[in-house]
């Protein structure tokens, strides 16, 4: 019995230690993310994904790359008066603009609307956001 109160005991000085470590949120002012590949037998690194953030912290751009460190598509993000993504513009592998999102919010600051756009800017499909709470 006296073993599992210390145990108890010492979970309990280590778990909030351990929350507070995951509650640390990065700096991601000018921040750029890289993400290689290493191929375990030749150790050669490919990368993989680029993710930039400006000087607000705001996430402007998404580079996804394949094989010989070539793009797949990229993603522009754009923002309004709010704060919040009010563009997101999607490129090809050759840079070519592919598509564009924009966004509506609610009164509660989450999506409401996206309108998806092809690469010459015709309107392709509407998404609409439902937010259902089981305590309403």
């Amino acid at each position: 019995m006296k073993k599992i109160l210390a145990v108890a005991a010492a979970l309990l000085l280590i778990l909030p230690a351990l929350n507070a470590q995951e509650v640390q949120k990065i700096d991601k002012k000018n921040l750029v993310i890289k993400e290689w590949n290493t191929d375990a037998r030749t150790n050669a690194r490919v990368l993989d994904h680029v993710t930039t953030y400006n000087a607000d912290g705001k996430k402007v751009e998404e580079i996804e790359y394949g094989g010989n460190n070539r793009q797949k598509w990229r993603k522009r993000f754009e923002y309004g008066a709010d704060g919040k993504v009010s563009r997101e513009l999607v490129y090809d592998e050759y840079n070519k603009l592919y598509g564009v999102k924009k966004f509506t919010y609610n009164e509660f600051g989450r999506k409401q609307t996206q309108y998806n756009y092809d690469g010459k800017g015709k309107l392709q499909t509407i998404k609409v956001f439902e937010y259902i709470s089981e305590d309403a």
